[in-house]
Order: C-alpha cells, then structure tokens, then sequence
C-alpha cells in the first residue's frame, strides 16, 4: 500500500478514547417524519375541499323573471269570517238578593214587549229603594236651601222702602250668614192701634173710615181706613171692656213711627173716639241679613235710603258656598243614579220583556235563591242578524253601505248587506283595516247567533283594465319621504319617466329602470295599473334561484 494512502487511512481513524460526535442519522429521520405529516394533512385537506366542492350546494345566478303589460279583467273580493249576534238585545240583572216566586216563561219562547218573565222576593230590593229615595231627598233639600242662600251674594230688599240702622261696610270686610246689615222699614203706609169700647163692637166694620189726628203736626184732616178688627178683652182703669181696632194711612210724606196719633170713627152719626191716642208704626218692617258667608265686594248701604224691590245693596264674594254648591250637586247627582237603580232592580223583581224577541239565555227557576249581580234572563231580537268584519285599505274606498254580502254558515248560504263602514282604521303589522257591519234579515230565524260564518262580498270589478302580478309592483320610499308603487321596465336605455331610488330594490337586474306607476284595484294575483305603463312593456317580476347539487 502506498504510505501516503495509508496515512490518510489512519487519520480517518479516530481514537478510542476520543468522545464520539451528535448521532446525525435520528434528526435526520425525526425531520422526515414530520414532513410526511404536514404531506398528508394537506393531502386530506385538499380531498376534503374537493369532496365539499363536489357535494356541497351551489347557488345560481338565479333566473330572471319578466311579464308583459296586458290588458285583463280583475275582481277585488273582500273575504273573512265573523260571529253573527242579534242586532238588539237586552239582559236582565239583579243588583240584590232575593227568592224567585214565579217564572212565567221558558227558554227559546218567543215574547213580545211588556210580556211578564218573573216575579222575585226582595227585601234588599225594596229597602234598597227606600235607603236611596231618603238620600237622594235630603240632597234636595239642602241644595234648595243653599240656592236661596247663593241669592244672598246680591243682598236686595224683598219690597221697597227706606233704610234705617244701617251697619257700614267696606270691600274686603268679611260677612258672615244671618248678621243684620240694616232695617228695612216700609213707611209709604202707617198703622196705627185704638182701643174703643164694646158698646160699638157690632157697628165697626174693616173698610170703614176713620178721622187720624196727629199732635205733632196740628193735623186732624188725615184719612185712615180700618184695617182689621180684634175681639179682644181690655179692661180699662174705669173698668170698661174694650177691643182692638187697626187703622192704616198713607203717609203724606211728613209721618214716621212712634208719633202720636188717635183715630176717630163714625158710626150712625155719631163720632166715636178711642180711648186713649197711640203711637204710629210702620206697615212693615224686616232686618236685611247677609245669607251667605263671604266677603263685601261693595256696599250702597245709607241710613234713610229709600230702596226699590231687587235693587242690589250688597255684593258678596261666597266662593265658599258655590263649593258648596257644586259638591252637593254631584252628590244629589249619584244619589238619582243609585235611586234608579234601585228602582230599576225593584222592578226587575216583576220584570217583563223590554223588547220583542226569543228567550236565549233563563237562569232562574222558582224557589231559587238569587245572588246579587246575577244575570237572570237574556232576550234577543234575531231578526236581523249582525256579523262584524274587516274590510283592507287596498278595497275600503270601494265599500259602501248597501252592497250585497254572500255568506255560508256550515255550507248553507245566506245574502246579506253592508249596514255600515267605520272610517277609522286600526293598524296591525303595517296594515290598516277598517270595521264594517254587515246585516242578515233573519225573520225565518234559519241563521244561528253566536255562531261563525264566512263572507265575500265584490268591492269592485273592471273588465278592460292593464294588468300585472303583484309580485312586480314594488312598494319604495320616494324622495318626499312618502311611499309610492314603481315597476321595473326592461329598456336599452333609460326612459324618460324613469326616476331614481332613494333606497335600491334587491335582485332587481342591470337593463331595468324604476317607472312610478298609479294602481287601481287588486286580487289575489294582480294589480291594476291605472297610469304609468303601457300594454306590452315588459317588467321585472322576481329573480328565481335553484340549489343544484355537482
């Protein structure tokens, strides 16, 4: 061997003792290993993406769907079922407890107005009566006092006269019920009392004429008439028994009270005095007194004042009474109410009929102890027959009174006709409907109350009108901020009544352009098309999708 070959050789050769280097060969296989995961993870992964491409559902583009302006005829029908009830009805309900006596009826009976049901025992009833006639009655009383009292804010005197010890009074001052503000004294006429003797008892007569003299004023040529006679017994100091006579003046306008004055009368010639003078008095006279609790507004009140009948004196604030007024009227109020209805339920224990009808509902028979509140008879004029319903806001201008209605109650079909049509709608889930009553002449009585019915009824037809399906009437805000109805036009280009959307409708196709359109009536599948488009347009109706499976 060559010595330069076998040098190499031996310094290839390691020692023994030398510490052996990292093994390279497991990091080398480690390193493969994780590879080959990674390898066949995306394998799988791809497989799994081509068998979901494969297997999974694709979605089309979809398939656009057009249809043609055309002219067709259309009848809008408005549909629904509803609950029939007599048109007239009455019910009879007891308020109070009692005994049912007799019952003169049975259900399903016919009767006629003033036709006796039942009679029923009722204390309650009757003590009920009485209880509210006594407080109805009492508040009656109290509230006539108090409007004579309420009179009193204008303090007037009741006849004329002149005033006298009046009491001064300002605004502001406070008044109080019954305080005395003045005397009203009536001194256009004086009386004056005389004593004559029993010997001329039968010989003076009311209406004769008599002599008054009055010291004060040198005056005997007054004329005074006798006014009333009184059989009464004095005893003089001489002991002579006399009687009372009243003589009345007029007062010339220089007399007053408490002057001296005697009246002489003739009788048969002879001039008969009495038997001592007296003092005149006024013809009348009355305290004016404030009848009400309050404040002076103002006051004309002047000593020696002559006043009119109703001329107003005082004024008074009486707030506090017209309070007290209107509590009490409301209380006389509810107690007439409470008073006929006691009265209505006393009757009611010999109730007869109210109206013409049948008997449909008797819950009493004789013996019964009724409760309070009890519903004890129900009639019901069937005649006429009334089902509520609904009429949309697509239809309700077309509705009115008087249209005929087919209906089917179990598969048996009756005619009847719109009574009435609210014009207040109510609205529920975007949709407004407006109530409509519809009447059944029912004389035969073959229609059943209370029992559910279908109803159709033409709300408007049109022979020769364009058409198209709903589905292509599309409902969008417009630029005002009101909703109006478009349709999609197919076109090369833009039409000129075309007009741009605030918000795009979905789905709806390049080459189709948003024309605003009038509608007329509807039914289940189209629309009528008043004004906008012409017969042959096309339009778009919906786009339509199908999943296919690869």
């Amino acid at each position: 061997m060559d010595p330069v070959l076998e040098k190499k050789d031996e310094a290839l050769v390691q020692p023994e003792s030398a510490a052996p280097p990292a093994p390279q060969k497991p990091k080398k296989k480690k390193k493969k290993k994780i590879i080959s995961w990674v390898i066949l993870a995306v394998v799988l992964g791809g497989i799994a993406f081509g068998m979901y491409q494969l297997l999974a559902p694709k979605e089309e583009e979809g398939q656009v769907i057009t249809d043609m302006v055309q002219y067709g005829s259309i009848t809008s029908t408005v549909q629904g079922s509803g609950i029939t009830k007599p048109k007239n009805s009455e019910t009879i309900t007891l308020t109070t407890s009692g005994t049912v006596a007799d019952v003169y009826v049975t259900e399903g009976q016919q009767v006629t107005a003033g036709t006796p049901l039942f009679t029923i025992d009722s204390e309650a009833a009757r003590e009920a009566v009485e209880k509210a006639r006594k407080d109805a009655n009492g508040y009656q009383k109290q509230l006539d006092a108090l409007y004579k009292d309420i009179a009193g804010l204008n303090l007037t005197p009741a006849y004329g006269g002149k005033l006298l010890d009046v009491v001064k009074l300002n605004a502001g001052d406070t008044i109080s019920k019954d305080q005395v503000v003045a005397k009203l004294v009536d001194d256009s006429t004086l009386r004056l009392k005389q004593y004559y003797s029993y010997a001329y008892a039968d010989s003076i007569k009311v209406g004769q004429s008599a002599n008054v003299s009055v010291p004060a004023l040198m005056s005997s040529g007054i004329t005074g008439t006798v006014d009333a006679v009184h059989m009464v017994e004095r005893i003089s100091a001489e002991g002579s028994k006399l009687f009372e006579v009243e003589v009345t003046l007029k007062n010339p306008g220089t007399l007053t009270a408490d002057m001296e004055a005697s009246a002489v009368i003739t009788v048969g010639g002879e001039t008969v005095y009495p038997y001592e003078s007296a003092k005149l008095e006024y013809n009348r006279s009355t305290d004016l007194k404030s009848t009400v609790n309050g404040t002076v507004i103002s006051s004309s009140l002047l000593n020696y004042m002559e006043v009119t009948p109703g001329q107003v004196l005082v004024k008074i604030d009486g707030e506090d009474s017209e309070n007290e007024i209107f509590s009490l009227e409301q209380s006389l109020a509810t107690a007439q109410k409470d008073l006929e209805t006691a009265q209505k339920n006393l009757a009611n224990c010999s109730a007869v009929a109210p109206i013409d009808g049948t008997v449909i509902g008797l819950a009493i028979a004789p013996g019964d102890e009724v409760a309070a509140n009890t519903t004890v008879i129900s009639i019901a004029d069937t005649t006429t027959v009334l089902i509520d319903a609904t009429v949309d806001e697509r239809n309700i201008s077309y509705v009115q009174q008087g249209m005929m209605v087919d209906l089917d109650q179990w598969g048996t079909p009756f005619t009847g006709m719109v009574e009435s049509v609210s014009l207040s709608s109510k609205v529920e889930n975007g949709v407004a409907s407006y109530p409509m009553v519809i009447s059944v002449d029912n004389t035969d009585g073959s229609l059943m109350t209370g029992s559910n019915v279908t109803y159709s009824l033409i709300a408007s037809e049109n022979d020769n009108c364009l058409l198209l399906p709903i589905q292509a009437v599309k409902s969008v805000p417009m630029e005002d901020g009101t909703t109006g109805s478009v349709v999609f036009v197919k076109a090369d280009s833009r039409p000129e009544n075309a007009i741009d959307l605030t918000v795009p409708v979905e789905e709806v196709p390049e080459g189709f352009y948003a024309i605003p359109v009038e509608t007329g009536i509807s039914d289940n599948y189209h629309v009528e098309i008043i004004s906008g488009v012409e017969e042959g347009t096309e339009v778009f109706t919906t786009v339509q999708k199908e999943n296919s499976w690869y």
